[in-house]
């Protein structure tokens, strides 16, 4: 694993209990620039002034939840990097709500309530396997693929997709 002593992380969650957690287990990652919001709009202005390179936010929260966060920063036309790697926490884990995480550009999803063994697996997979970024016309994000497919058979995508090069892992 890389020296993440120079990530910066920003923690979004309407749970102030939930930041200093979070918080606390970045550190003890070895994460220390960390900055936080517990309104979803205003984080989305420290992305755009500060250089973050994780992002873990809350599915639920008032007015801006987690998902349209995401899609803001990932189409937004003043989003300083779409490419961020963006951790969503959730303590709803019905496969709806994941594949609605995954199709809104999500990284990884981390089930609440958490622990730092789940969050430490969720960030090393954003740093040791970034996955490529695909650009189409209804979605912009990570891969959605988690595994190669030795699939020989007509092409199945109905639209034309572009791998986007980005930085998206963190480190």
């Amino acid at each position: 694993m890389a020296n993440l002593s120079k990530v910066s992380a920003l923690v979004i969650d309407d749970n102030a209990h939930m930041i200093h957690i979070v918080r606390s287990m970045l550190l003890g990652f070895g994460i220390s620039r960390t900055y936080e919001s517990r309104d979803a709009a205003d984080a989305f202005d420290i992305t755009r002034h500060e250089p973050v390179d994780l992002i873990i936010v809350d599915y639920q929260m008032p007015i801006l939840d987690g998902l349209e966060f995401t899609r803001i920063v990932r189409t937004g036309n003043d989003s300083r990097n779409p490419f961020v790697p963006i951790i969503l926490l959730t303590a709803h884990t019905e496969r709806s709500r994941i594949l609605s995480a995954r199709d809104a550009g999500v990284t990884e999803v981390c089930a609440k309530p958490i622990n730092a063994h789940q969050l430490w697996t969720k960030i090393a997979a954003c740093v040791n396997k970034p996955r490529s970024f695909i650009r189409a016309p209804d979605y912009f994000g990570p891969d959605r693929r988690r595994h190669e497919l030795d699939f020989s058979g007509n092409e199945r995508r109905t639209t034309p997709v572009e791998v986007v090069s980005g930085s998206a892992g963190a480190a």
